[in-house]
């Protein structure tokens, strides 16, 4: 499956994203775009989705839109309707299951005051459903839970699970290469507040390009994702470590290297197989 698309491609799969509706649309995009492992498919539908909801979160959940909202929902509860309700106010509204549920239960527990409940009482109930005092409206939200692969609870362990086993992933394969590391968990310890994932003990050599440090990327690359990890994370590396390597493990964009401003800093969707040890060079 390719995993370095090039730009052609990847403005033809956003465009097919933006006219798909929220749900299943990797089913439709593996059709229209076989090439594409699935893994890529769902991470640039994740990041369109987020993108999408930064720009169209205010606006959706204004108190008067959800006031809206809540009442057709406690409409279609008194109507007896088959579960799912919330799902397909979601499908309607534009808002992600998860992040409508939330609104509905900001809501459901408003204060005589009218305002808001507590951040972290609603942070509770989204992780545990059994404890909405209201029944049809705890499966309700269990529902959007599970139809949500980019907020809530349960989307929000996945991405971290994910991006872990990645990270462990990575180290079993350059100890597999012997390549001396530190891992960020050491050098925290040391006292280092941004770190990459990995710090090479011994530079290494890389298609002719000494590299210092690995960090690693359970998603894929495009050009808005990378300058935000280079403004935030990436260039503060190379200031401090040096040149390094950072692996999109599900793609990236075509060229991408190319908005570095002359630091170097290496994209792969895999650890390299052809390391140049400094002592094998010399």
């Amino acid at each position: 499956m390719a995993r370095v698309v090039s730009k052609t491609t990847y403005s033809s799969l956003l465009d097919s994203v933006y006219k798909l509706p929220y749900r299943n649309r990797v089913q439709t995009l593996q059709k229209l775009f076989p090439k594409l492992s699935v893994d890529t498919l769902k991470c640039v539908v994740a990041q369109e989705c987020q993108r999408r909801m930064k720009g169209s979160h205010g606006r959706l959940t204004t108190s008067d839109a959800i006031e809206v909202l809540y009442n057709r929902y406690k409409k279609s509860i008194s109507m007896s309707e088959e579960p799912g309700i919330l799902l397909r106010l979601s499908d309607e509204n534009g808002l992600t299951p998860a992040l409508l549920a939330r609104s509905i239960i900001e809501r459901h527990y408003q204060k005589s005051d009218k305002s808001k409940p507590a951040k972290l009482l609603v942070s509770t109930l989204l992780k545990n459903t059994a404890l909405i005092d209201d029944r049809d409206l705890a499966f309700e939200t269990y529902l959007c839970l599970l139809e949500d692969d980019e907020y809530g609870p349960i989307a929000e362990a996945t991405k971290q699970s994910i991006g872990y086993e990645y990270e462990i992933q990575l180290r079993m394969e350059l100890e597999k290469c012997q390549v001396s590391f530190l891992h960020e968990e050491h050098l925290r310890v040391k006292g280092y507040d941004k770190t990459p994932d990995i710090k090479l003990e011994i530079p290494v050599a890389v298609d002719g390009q000494v590299i210092n440090w690995i960090e690693s990327k359970a998603l894929f690359g495009d050009e808005e994702v990378h300058r935000g990890y280079l403004k935030d994370q990436l260039y503060s590396y190379w200031n401090r470590f040096g040149p390094g390597l950072v692996i999109y493990w599900f793609g990236y964009v075509e060229d991408l290297e190319k908005i570095h401003q002359n630091r170097i800093i290496l994209i792969r969707d895999a650890l390299p197989m052809n390391i140049i040890f400094m002592e094998q060079h010399s």
